[in-house]
């Protein structure tokens, strides 16, 4: 039996698959501004706990085309102990839409407007190295920042059954940027 979004059991995609329309927009120069807005709506949420939050995904690099979906990354030391601030983040208007207790501990709240997600990871996740790579190698690279987006503006052209697998559709692009920014590539 699926339980509700609010259940303590479910994991993986709560509430499961969507489809939604993939709409690349010209870059915002408001995404910035969204971004700290539910910034301090999260440090809200997460007061009392030693937490960092960081702009991540296309929304956070200035001049790329996006989703109109701001993302942002809060690293805690336990996400897997959601009763220090799950019920917070509902109450500032966010809902627990991904657990995955086998992918450290990753959760993801967004917004009911669908326009904001919130990826939570532990302190010391190579998913937060990794996020912030991609980010900011493509802050410093105007041709990598211009390869994405041409990936992304004929991904979004497709019929995509979900969300998921047009994420998945960029993920060779975005691990081989991960290993050149590990790799020091300039």
């Amino acid at each position: 039996m699926k339980m509700s979004w609010r259940s303590d059991l479910e994991t993986g995609l709560i509430g499961g698959p969507e489809k939604r329309e993939i709409k690349i927009e010209r870059y915002n120069p408001r995404w910035p501004e969204i971004y700290e807005v539910h910034k301090e709506k999260v440090s809200k949420a997460f007061s009392g706990i030693e937490h960092r939050t960081e702009h991540i995904g296309s929304t956070s690099v200035n001049g790329l085309a996006a989703k109109p979906i701001v993302d942002m990354l809060v690293v805690i030391s336990d996400p897997g102990n959601e009763k220090l601030y799950r019920e917070a983040m509902e109450n500032q208007g966010y809902q627990l839409r991904v657990r995955e207790p086998d992918f450290d501990e990753h959760r993801m709240f967004r917004t009911f407007e669908q326009d904001v997600h919130i990826h939570v990871f532990p302190e010391g996740s190579k998913e937060v190295e990794r996020y912030l790579l991609f980010r900011d190698h493509l802050r410093r690279h105007a041709d990598v920042r211009s390869g994405y987006e041409a990936l992304k503006r004929k991904q979004s052209e497709k019929n995509w059954s979900d969300m998921n697998a047009y994420a998945e559709a960029k993920t060779e692009f975005i691990e081989t940027i991960i290993c050149e920014a590990k790799r020091g590539v300039q």
